[in-house]
């Protein structure tokens, strides 16, 4: 290991300012702090999903993307640093063509719910998406690894798929939508 954090506080944000990997300082509320704060969070949220009861092939590819969720936030925290790539973006579609293989067919979409776990990986879904949309912004002001984007893009869906799995596996019904009728 590198880097030992022997003493957690700095004192050198008490400005409003924070220390990208390349030395800069930015503002704590710029683009590229968002963006990897977003991954953070999504991180977080993985281990409120892993904390719940899953099937293990669930478990074992989030496992495997906090990984990955942790590079990435690195990469965004180093400008014109790249280390997600095509291999981890192929890597979620084997997955989610995996867990998906046994689903029966979608007609109408779902709500989050379908038990603890389940639900876990809805929230998860959408703080990805957030994550997503703070990436897309950073990518309007700087350049950003496209695989990153892409990669969100899929974890997305597969955070998805893994609800449907974890309900199926809970038995617990999925919850379709409703629309509201039109007059």
């Amino acid at each position: 290991m590198g880097h030992r954090l022997t003493r957690i506080y700095t004192r050198t944000g008490d400005d409003g300012s924070t220390g990208l990997g390349d030395g800069t300082r930015v503002p704590k509320d710029h683009p590229r702090v968002a963006a990897y704060g977003e991954v953070d969070e999504l991180n977080s949220v993985l281990g409120l999903v892993l904390a719940e009861p899953l099937p293990e092939p669930v478990r074992a590819v989030l496992a495997e993307i906090q990984h990955r969720l942790f590079d990435l936030g690195g990469e965004l925290a180093v400008p014109g640093r790249a280390v997600i790539d095509a291999g981890d973006v192929e890597a979620l579609e084997r997955a989610l063509d995996t867990l998906n293989e046994d689903l029966p067919p979608l007609r109408d979409f779902v709500l989050p719910g379908g038990g603890r776990a389940a639900a876990a990986c809805h929230l998860a879904r959408a703080v990805c998406r957030r994550a997503e949309r703070a990436l897309v912004a950073l990518a309007r002001a700087e350049d950003v690894n496209p695989e990153s984007l892409r990669y969100l893009n899929r974890l997305s869906d597969l955070l998805f798929v893994c609800a449907r799995v974890a309900a199926r596996a809970a038995g617990e019904p999925e919850v379709l939508w409703r629309p509201k009728p039109r007059p």
